[in-house]
């Protein structure tokens, strides 16, 4: 009798090889060809195997977007500790590690700042979120240390926005679309670097 491809329930690393075939998935289609039972299939489990680590579609999104989460914060933390330029330098070198992972995994970028992801409901989730909520106000608390409370909160969004504001514009085909690589790079550190010192003015 010929095995089936599909491999058992028990799959030994069933957990990690969904999440593997399922970030595949959502960076070849997207959130709407995102299915349990092609990342099953991708993963060489049966349909009905998903359900022992992931109860829907929204688990597995989940922790996705969790995953990200933390590697976006990676990503900050190490082009921050790479730049030059003390605190605004810094700030300049975490804009830059946001919209390097932003390019790199636009699906996975989209999916954690998606609409789709105000539904999805983790712990790992939240944590990770706010990790990255809290290396924004870091940064502006490096830079800008004596001003007041509001003028920190006032200029943590401000970045915040800017960083994300440019890249996703960028990944949707609203700005750039005949610029060179070159360019567009170009163009990021001039809307970082502008970014900073404006929240260097705020902090007098």
């Amino acid at each position: 009798m010929e095995r089936s491809k599909a491999q058992p329930y028990h799959h030994g690393q069933l957990r990690e090889a969904l999440v593997t075939s399922g970030r595949a998935l959502l960076e070849e289609k997207g959130i709407r060809g995102f299915t349990l039972r092609e990342c099953a299939r991708r993963a060489g489990v049966s349909h009905a195997a998903p359900a022992y680590h992931f109860a829907s579609i929204d688990d597995l999104l989940s922790e996705l977007a969790a995953r990200g989460f933390d590697e976006l914060a990676v990503a900050m933390t190490t082009e921050a500790n790479r730049a030059e330029g003390g605190a605004a330098g810094g700030l300049i070198g975490q804009g830059v590690g946001y919209m390097a992972f932003a390019a790199g995994n636009p699906a996975l970028f989209q999916l954690m700042f998606s609409r789709e992801a105000n539904r999805l409901e983790s712990a790992a989730l939240t944590t990770t979120a706010e990790k990255v909520r809290a290396l924004h106000a870091a940064a502006i608390e490096g830079v800008i240390p004596h001003a007041s409370g509001e003028i920190k909160q006032r200029m943590t969004d401000f970045a915040g926005a800017s960083v994300h504001g440019f890249i996703s514009l960028l990944l949707d085909g609203q700005i750039g679309g005949k610029d060179s690589s070159r360019a567009l790079k170009a163009r990021g550190l001039s809307l970082l670097s502008a970014m900073a010192e404006t929240v260097v003015r705020a902090g007098g």
